[in-house]
């Protein structure tokens, strides 16, 4: 409508005084401005100076947040103290790695004070004594550190995949070492991912139970493996529900 009304006006004689004369003595050799040319010009001057020259709508101010809002947005800072509280654990879980590690290196050089330790950490118990490393502790112990591992992954995908999703950027994208399945994370993906996870560890726990099979009761082995099958079956359905969630997000963006 504007610019109709514009382009309109335009196309009489003030077009020509206003756009391509520098002084309207040139234009119009001295006569006198009759009353319709001021009647454009003053139209023509109030529509320039009000209205907008493009047809496109006013952008709204964005709406002031209430305190009310603000306090609950502000809430997602109490969980700060928890990340950070897994931290301490996983740099606990760490010290508990090397001092595995360590008694590992010992008993393999003949001490027998780390290898006691070693057993009584994995719950190894055979008949003759244990008076040196074999193939079954060895393994055990292997499985321990690969436990503790899977364990700090586990706390890390937390740490860092819960505080960029729930609590704040960390905007990360230009970081050489950002990890590949931060890129593209959120709570679904999240939720899939912690699944995996918590397989995996189940997968080492049971494989150490089995392992070690002849120190535990028929019931434990048979436990450990429906709760091990109930992750597996959680997982599944986890990731099933995000497949459907993720069908209908694109059928929807299609409409």
């Amino acid at each position: 409508m504007l610019n109709g009304r514009f382009a309109a006006l335009l196309g009489q004689d003030c077009r020509a005084w206003l756009l391509h004369a520098t002084d309207w003595q040139v234009a119009y050799g001295m006569a006198p401005i009759s009353l319709p040319r001021m009647a454009c010009l003053n139209e023509l001057s109030t529509l320039t100076k009000v209205m907008p020259m493009s047809d496109s709508s006013p952008v709204n101010p964005p709406r002031k947040t209430s305190p009310l809002s603000r306090l609950i947005f502000s809430s997602r800072w109490l969980q700060l103290p928890l990340y950070l509280g897994l931290i301490a654990a996983q740099a606990v879980y760490a010290f508990h790695f090397w001092v595995e590690l360590v008694h590992l290196l010992e008993a393999a050089f003949g001490s027998q004070t780390a290898l006691q330790a070693l057993v009584n950490s994995i719950g190894y118990k055979a008949d003759p004594p244990v008076v040196s490393l074999n193939e079954t502790i060895i393994m055990l112990v292997v499985l321990a550190l690969i436990d503790v591992v899977m364990i700090s992954n586990l706390l890390i995908m937390v740490i860092v995949g819960g505080y960029e999703t729930f609590v704040s950027r960390m905007y990360l994208e230009q970081h050489p070492d950002q990890p590949e399945w931060l890129s593209h994370v959120n709570a679904s993906v999240l939720k899939v991912k912690l699944a995996m996870a918590i397989i995996g560890i189940s997968s080492i726990h049971l494989l150490k139970t089995f392992i070690n099979a002849a120190n535990y009761d028929e019931k434990v082995l048979i436990w450990q493996t429906i709760i091990h099958l109930a992750f597996l079956l959680s997982a599944i359905a986890i990731a099933y529900t995000d497949k459907l969630l993720n069908e209908t997000r694109s059928l929807g963006d299609t409409h």
